[in-house]
């Protein structure tokens, strides 16, 4: 008996901490699950988790019973309930809650935005881009006022200044303004440019100087990251298109969204709520500006993370890579003789981690 838990406990993965009767069954797992240094990691128990709403789940946030009492118990007296970290004091964790835990920015004026658009636009261009962040607004078009149609866009830098902010003349008649929400009425679409000078905008704001977009993920030029919250939704309704590795959506990067269903994404509400401490879309008429601002938070508070080197491993641009290359089949009888921490150390994620970002400015 003593044998047999012995030999189920070598074959525990050293990410996760799931076990397996065995080795086969550790490798496929790792196969499989596609853990990294990249994962959100528990401060305390060092457990690697999916998401960030996972590893709430293991500290036993909101409803949820903690997988784990031991690290709940630390995480309360020590943890940042906003980035997840934990702190060897409490004086260290008072110290960085007060950094942590953002304000809603003032929306700037119509005039400040429009003097700032044609500013930057016509005279910063060159050099590496960084990101910028775009949010639009949307009406109703169509019989039933259902179909998503752009009125209002806007783009802010990572210092949260307004590139571009205007209002967008549909091509299709609009049905719905929802003004209780958008605040838009039909004096303010008349004169508005259209959906096509809108898009050539924006289009020149991301491209910053470049005449087209470079489609080597290891060299992009001087055009600029795109940040957003469902980006396929907003560039669709814009009638553009940009390169996947030039997208930074917050609605679908797997550290940001759902537990339950990896396919679900939380809403930039939840997102700006949970992890920025402050509210935005909480009645009234939103302001594109906000989500904006909220989507480039989160951008640069995930791309800021600094994740371990797992086994002396440098921080590289090669972690596209496919695990299923890393554990090839014909390597199976060598995989299952190595040890868990070696396996977890040649995983690969299958998402291109935002921290990357930094060493490709």
């Amino acid at each position: 008996m003593d044998n047999s838990s012995d030999a189920h406990s070598c074959h525990r993965c050293a990410a996760c901490y799931r076990q397996f009767n065995r080795m086969e069954h550790l490798v496929e797992h790792m196969r499989s699950s596609h853990h990294s240094r990249h994962e959100p990691r528990c401060g305390v128990c060092g457990k690697h988790c999916r998401s960030l709403d996972a590893l709430r789940d293991h500290l036993g946030f909101g409803a949820s019973l903690p997988s784990k009492p031991a690290c709940a118990t630390a995480f309360a007296a020590r943890g940042c309930p906003l980035c997840l970290a934990v702190f060897p004091t409490s004086a260290a964790l008072r110290a960085h809650y007060a950094a942590c835990k953002l304000t809603g920015a003032p929306h700037p004026s119509s005039v400040q935005s429009l003097t700032r658009s044609m500013s930057r636009v016509g005279g910063v261009r060159g050099g590496r881009g960084g990101a910028v962040a775009l949010g639009c607004k949307m009406v109703g078009g169509g019989s039933d006022g259902t179909l998503d149609v752009c009125a209002r866009v806007c783009v802010v830098d990572e210092h949260e200044a307004v590139l571009y902010e205007s209002f967008v003349k549909p091509l299709i008649p609009v049905t719905h303004y929802r003004y209780e929400t958008t605040g838009i009425r039909p004096e303010h679409l008349r004169d508005a440019p259209t959906v096509k000078q809108t898009m050539a905008r924006v289009q020149d704001i991301l491209l910053n100087g470049d005449r087209s977009y470079s489609y080597s993920s290891s060299s992009r030029g001087a055009a600029r990251l795109l940040v957003g919250h469902g980006l396929e939704h907003d560039l669709d309704a814009l009638g553009m298109d940009c390169p996947a590795h030039f997208k930074r959506d917050t609605a679908t990067y797997p550290p940001l969204m759902k537990t339950s269903a990896r396919i679900m994404s939380n809403s930039l509400r939840y997102l700006t709520r949970s992890c920025l401490g402050y509210d935005i879309q909480t009645g009234g008429h939103h302001h594109p500006y906000d989500d904006c601002v909220a989507a480039m938070r989160l951008y640069k508070r995930m791309r800021a993370m600094r994740h371990l080197h797992l086994h002396g491993r440098p921080k590289d641009g090669h972690d596209d890579e496919s695990t299923a290359k890393a554990f090839p089949a014909w390597r199976q009888r060598e995989l299952e003789r190595m040890s868990p921490e070696e396996l977890l150390g040649m995983s690969k994620p299958d998402y291109q981690c935002w921290c990357l970002d930094d060493d490709r400015q």
